[in-house]
């Protein structure tokens, strides 16, 4: 095995219940993860690392692999995802196989572009040791606000006040849709942020975080006017 995707799905979610297999506009959100690698075309496995029954079924009925559960470990609020992918290459190592490259795609991400995974992997295997899509802040960050503790508003960053937004270098965040890495990378460093890390710079309009309702249906909304459903 030379690539491997890895959605990981928690079962348990608190701030939106049942977050990883919720209805999402006709079909569970996960689907639509699972869908995007497989239409990459890049992959020899695609798995998904849970310790829910009812996801792994219904990761399954849409064609993922669920070769083994999530141990308890990686089950609780303080495991990384470096920790699962972790946990998920020792099990495969266990039966003799070793993937090289591994892709570790969210479950919550519906607006995820097969074709930016397959960059990734072009990128990988090509120059880096990981690769992450990111996205540009909308406005400059080094003219971000703060409210003190006296209610008062300030600039984080006071000697950026004049400086006009144009002549600030552009800033980006993490697109929280998937992350390439080399497998005996992450094994050694426990992230996917290394020194030899690229990037694909992602278009704000095919990107959306989701961790509230407002969130969820802000990436309904995405989601119709990149698609039309």
């Amino acid at each position: 095995m030379k690539t491997l995707a890895i959605i990981p799905a928690r079962g348990g979610s608190k701030r939106i219940p049942g977050k990883n297999i919720r209805n999402f506009l006709g079909r569970p959100i996960i689907s639509y993860s699972i869908d995007a690698a497989g239409r990459a075309g890049v992959f020899d496995a695609l798995m998904v690392s849970t310790d829910d029954q009812e996801i792994a079924r219904i990761a399954m009925g849409y064609g993922a692999e669920v070769p083994f559960m999530r141990g308890d470990k990686c089950s609780d609020d303080y495991a990384t995802l470096a920790d699962v992918v972790v946990e998920v290459l020792e099990n495969y190592e266990r039966q003799r196989i070793r993937p090289e490259y591994v892709c570790c795609i969210m479950a919550t991400a519906p607006l995820i572009d097969p074709e930016k995974i397959k960059q990734g992997f072009d990128l990988i295997s090509a120059r880096y040791d990981s690769v992450i899509p990111v996205v540009p802040f909308g406005y400059p960050i080094q003219r971000s606000l703060k409210i003190d503790e006296n209610d008062k508003l300030l600039m984080v960053e006071p000697r950026f006040k004049n400086t006009r937004s144009q002549d600030l270098p552009q800033r980006y965040h993490d697109a929280g849709q998937f992350y390439w890495i080399k497998a005996d990378v992450i094994k050694e460093k426990g992230t996917f942020f290394t020194d030899n890390t690229g990037a694909i710079i992602q278009d704000p309009l095919t990107v959306q975080d989701i961790d509230t309702e407002e969130d969820w249906r802000m990436a309904e909304f995405k989601y119709r006017n990149l698609y039309g459903e």
